[in-house]
C-alpha cells in the first residue's frame, strides 16, 4: 500500500524518488445503470430517465506505472461506462455498483481521483483570448502548490514556469506557445488538452477516445506523446479507442476487449496473440492485431444467424478467458528498480485559495481583452447611444413634446442595456461556466462563489467604463438638466444606469446556470424581463392608470426604482420646463396658460408631469431621505444578484442538467 502525506514535509526534507510501483486494480467490477435503446418512450424523453440495465459484468483488469492500457470494444460494449466508472463520473442515484477500484490498494474514491488522478473527454473548453503558455500556466497555478517542493537536475526547485516549458515540449506545443487557443486546428488542440492535464503530474490519466476526429498520423503522435510521457514519467494511462490501427499496437501495454460488458480479454499485448491462438482463434498474418480480435469480440447484426453464432461465440470466449484467463490478467513484466519513480506533483497538495482566486480573476481579465470582446463591452451599447442622439436627440426641445421624449430616452435606455446585456453576458460567460464545471467536477479546483466572485472583480472596470462611456453620451448630448448640481445627477444618472446592468448580467448569469446555449439564455434573459420593464418604468403606462397590483409588484422590480430615480431627477423642480409651449398643427408654437389644456398643454412643468406617471411622489424634496433610499434600493437588487448567484452555483444540479453540460 502507498499513501502519500507530504503536504506538511518542508522541500529539503522530500524524497524525490520512491521505489514501489503504482497499481490501478478493478476487482469484480459489476455497474448497472441507465441504457439509450434504439427507441425511447415518450415518458423517458420527457423526463430525461431511459431505462436500466446491466451495463459491466465481473470487470477485472490491473495496470501497472509505465503501462498504457487500451479498452477496446464496439458500440454499447461498456468501455465509456467504465471509464466513467473509474473517474466517478457517474450519477449514483440512478445507478449502482459492486467490486472494488483500486490505486496502489485504497480504494479510488471522487476525492482521491480528483487529488491524484485526472480526466480528458473529447471535448474540454478553451477560452478563446488566452494563448497555449497563458492556458497552462492558469492552470498550473491553479493545480499545483506553490512553492513546488521538487528539486532539479541543477540543485534549484522546480517553478511553474519551468513545468510549462517541460509539458509543451513533452506534448510538441512550445512551437505554439504564443498562438491563441482559437487558431489551433483539432489535433493541436487535443495536445493542449492533454497537456492541461498533465501539467499537475497526475498519477493515473483516463482519457475518453482520444484520436477521434484525428487523422491517422495525428492519431499515431497523439499515442507515441501519451506512451513517451507514460514511460518517462512512471504514471498510469488508461484510454479508449474506436479503431485502433496496426501502427499504435507497439505503444500498447495493455488492453482490455469488452463485449456487451463481459471481458473476453484483458492482459498484456504480449500475451494476448498467444492467448487466442492456444484458444483456436491466432490472428492471420499481415493482419492488424487489435483490430482483428476487436472484431472476434463484436456481435454480428447483419442477420438473425449470424448475431445468434456470434453471440453464442463470445459468449464461449467470455467463459473460456474466466476459467483460463487469470495468469494473462495478472501478468507483469518485472519491474526494474533502475527506472525510480518520481513522486507526482499531486501528492504535494493543492494550489492555496489565494492563487486560484488570483488566477481566476487574471484568466477572465486578459480573456476579455481581445477585440471582439471589447467590442462588446466597450462598444456595442455607447454605439446604441450614439445613434439615438442621431436620430432622436437633436429635434429634442423644450416643448410640451419634450416631457414625453425625455422620458422615452430613459426608457430606450434602460431598454438596449436589457436587450444588450445578455448579448455581452452570454458571450462571454459561456466558457468560463463551461470550464467551470469541468475545473469543480473534475479535480474539485474552485466551487461557484469563487467564480462569481472573481467575474465580478475582472470585469467590473470594463462594466463601469462601458455605462459610464454610454451614459455620458447620453446624458451631454440630449442635453439632460444642467444646473449648480450638474456633476451630482450626472454621476447618479450613470450610477443607476450601471445598477441595471449589474443585474440583467447577473440575472442572465443565473439564466446560464441552467441554459447551455448562449443564444437560448440571452433569448430568455429578454423575454423574462421586458415584461417588468414595461411594467416598471411608468413610460408605457401611468402608474395612476394601472391596476393596484402593479404597485405592490413594482417594490420587487429594479426598473420602477431606476426609472423613478431617472425621472425624478430629471423633472422634478425643473425651472427649464415650467408652462413650456407646445407645437400646434401648423408647426407653430404657442404658449401654455396656467391651466391644462387637452391636446395641447398636457403637464404644466415637470412636477405635474411626475405626479401622472407615479404615485405618492408630490411635494418631495429634491434631496431628501426618500430620494436616496429610492437610489439605494438598485443597489441592493444588484447586490442582491450578486448574492443569490453564488447560491445557485453552490446548489447541486440534477442529473438531467449536469448531462448538458457533457461532452
Amino acid at each position: 500500500m502507498m499513501n502519500y502525506d507530504l503536504r506538511n514535509i518542508s522541500p529539503a526534507e522530500t524524497n524525490e524518488t520512491i521505489t514501489m510501483p503504482h497499481v490501478l486494480e478493478l476487482v469484480g467490477v459489476c455497474h448497472s445503470g441507465p441504457i439509450t435503446p434504439n427507441r425511447l418512450s415518450l415518458l423517458n424523453k420527457w423526463t430525461n430517465y431511459p431505462p436500466s440495465g446491466l451495463i459491466l459484468k465481473d470487470v477485472s483488469f490491473e495496470v501497472h506505472s509505465g503501462e498504457m492500457m487500451a479498452i477496446l470494444g464496439s458500440k454499447g460494449s461498456g468501455k465509456k461506462a467504465l471509464l466513467e466508472l473509474i473517474s466517478h463520473r457517474i450519477n449514483q442515484q440512478s445507478s449502482s455498483t459492486r467490486g472494488q477500484i483500486l490505486l496502489n490498494d485504497v480504494p479510488l474514491t471522487l476525492r482521491v481521483f480528483q487529488e491524484q488522478c485526472g480526466f480528458v473527454s473529447r471535448r474540454t473548453e478553451l477560452i478563446e483570448g488566452l494563448s497555449v503558455r497563458q492556458t497552462l500556466t492558469y492552470m498550473a497555478r491553479m493545480t499545483i502548490r506553490q512553492p513546488i517542493p521538487r528539486r532539479l537536475p541543477d540543485g534549484s526547485y522546480m517553478t511553474i514556469r519551468f513545468r510549462v516549458k517541460q509539458v509543451m515540449a513533452d506534448t510538441a506545443l512550445s512551437s505554439l506557445a504564443d498562438y491563441d487557443v482559437s487558431e489551433l486546428n483539432e489535433a493541436e488542440r487535443r495536445r493542449l488538452t492533454i497537456a492541461m492535464h498533465s501539467i499537475r503530474d497526475p498519477l493515473l490519466m483516463v482519457l475518453d477516445n482520444p484520436t477521434s476526429d484525428l487523422s491517422p498520423l495525428d492519431s499515431y503522435f497523439i499515442i507515441s506523446m501519451l506512451s513517451n510521457h507514460c514511460r518517462k514519467y512512471q504514471r498510469i494511462i488508461v484510454f479508449t479507442i474506436d479503431r485502433p490501427r496496426s501502427d499504435i499496437f507497439p505503444f500498447i501495454d495493455r488492453v482490455t476487449f469488452l463485449c456487451l460488458g463481459d471481458i473476453v480479454y484483458t492482459g498484456s499485448t504480449r500475451m494476448m496473440m498467444d492467448y487466442f491462438s492456444n484458444i483456436g482463434f491466432p490472428c492471420p498474418e499481415l493482419e492488424n492485431p487489435l483490430m482483428y480480435y476487436l472484431c472476434l469480440s463484436t456481435v454480428d447484426r447483419r442477420s438473425r444467424e449470424r448475431f445468434i453464432e456470434s453471440s453464442a461465440q463470445i459468449a464461449a470466449l467470455v467463459d473460456k478467458f474466466k476459467i483460463d484467463g487469470h495468469d494473462y490478467r495478472k501478468y507483469n513484466t518485472p519491474y526494474s528498480k533502475m527506472n525510480a519513480l518520481s513522486i507526482p506533483l499531486t501528492a504535494y497538495g493543492k494550489a492555496s485559495a489565494w492563487n486560484v482566486i488570483s488566477t481566476l480573476i487574471a484568466r477572465q481579465f486578459c480573456a476579455n481583452l481581445i477585440m471582439k470582446r471589447l467590442f462588446l463591452k466597450l462598444g456595442l451599447i455607447p454605439l446604441f447611444c450614439i445613434l439615438m442622439y442621431t436620430f432622436i436627440l437633436p429635434s429634442l426641445d423644450e416643448t410640451q413634446n419634450s416631457f414625453q421624449t425625455r422620458s422615452f430616452i430613459i426608457f430606450n435606455l434602460m431598454a438596449a442595456i436589457t436587450m444588450m446585456t445578455p448579448i455581452i453576458t452570454s458571450y462571454y460567460f459561456s466558457q468560463h461556466r463551461n470550464r467551470f464545471y469541468e475545473d469543480s467536477s473534475r479535480l474539485s479546483i474552485y466551487r461557484g462563489p469563487s467564480l462569481i466572485v472573481t467575474n465580478i472583480i475582472a470585469n467590473m472596470p470594463l462594466t463601469m467604463l462601458n455605462i459610464f462611456i454610454a451614459g455620458s453620451i447620453t446624458y451631454w448630448t440630449t442635453p439632460f438638466r444642467i444646473d449648480g448640481y450638474w456633476l451630482e445627477r450626472w454621476i447618479i444618472f450613470c450610477s443607476v444606469l450601471w445598477g441595471v446592468y449589474t443585474f440583467v448580467e447577473q440575472f442572465t448569469i443565473a439564466i446560464m446556470c441552467f441554459v447551455k446555449s448562449p443564444f437560448k439564455a440571452s433569448l430568455t434573459s429578454c423575454y423574462l424581463l421586458t415584461p417588468w420593464l414595461i411594467i416598471g418604468s411608468t413610460t408605457l403606462r401611468s402608474m395612476l392608470a394601472s391596476p393596484n397590483i402593479y404597485y405592490y409588484i413594482n417594490w420587487f422590480n429594479i426598473y420602477y426604482w431606476a426609472g423613478w430615480t431617472l425621472n425624478f431627477m430629471e423633472f422634478q423642480f425643473n425651472t427649464d420646463l415650467v408652462r413650456v409651449p407646445h407645437v400646434s398643427t401648423n408647426n407653430t408654437v404657442e404658449l401654455c396658460s396656467a391651466n391644462i389644456v387637452p391636446g395641447k398643454c398636457m403637464f404644466l412643468s415637470g412636477n405635474h408631469y411626475l405626479d401622472q406617471r407615479f404615485k405618492d411622489i408630490k411635494d418631495i424634496p429634491e434631496w431628501s431621505l426618500i430620494f436616496w433610499k429610492n437610489f439605494a434600493f438598485i443597489f441592493i437588487f444588484a447586490i442582491g444578484s450578486y448574492l443569490i448567484n453564488t447560491v445557485i452555483y453552490v446548489i447541486p444540479l440534477p442529473a438531467s442538467l449536469k448531462a448538458k453540460f457533457r461532452d
